[in-house]
């Protein structure tokens, strides 16, 4: 089976493309951290998978740390790098949480 990527299609990242991703999920919170917040750092990601569409969009299960709670989350990066404005968009939904963050800049 070869490794070029199917559009709509999920899989696991490893190597340089989880490497990347994991810069890509790195960078993102510092980001989200700068506007309005909230300010989460990533301990322990379990697992990464990406998705191509009109874009890319990456999946972590990740545990965040906010500096006095750690919470099990999904993280969705989805972006879109030719668009000058709300080109990435991230969406936050932690375990016992009711709600979801979501943001575009």
């Amino acid at each position: 089976m070869s490794n070029v990527p199917i559009v709509g299609g999920i899989s696991q990242l490893e190597g340089n493309e989880r490497k990347e991703a994991l810069e890509l999920l790195d960078a993102t919170l510092a980001q989200l951290a700068t506007g309005n917040g909230p300010n989460y750092k990533a301990i322990n990601v379990t697992s990464v998978t990406g998705q191509v569409v009109a874009g890319s969009l990456n999946t972590y299960e990740v545990e965040l740390d906010n500096g006095s709670d750690r919470k099990q989350c999904t993280v969705k990066i989805w972006s879109r790098l030719w668009l000058k404005e709300n080109g990435t968009n991230i969406k936050i939904k932690c375990s016992g949480d009711d709600g979801e963050l979501d943001r575009t800049w």
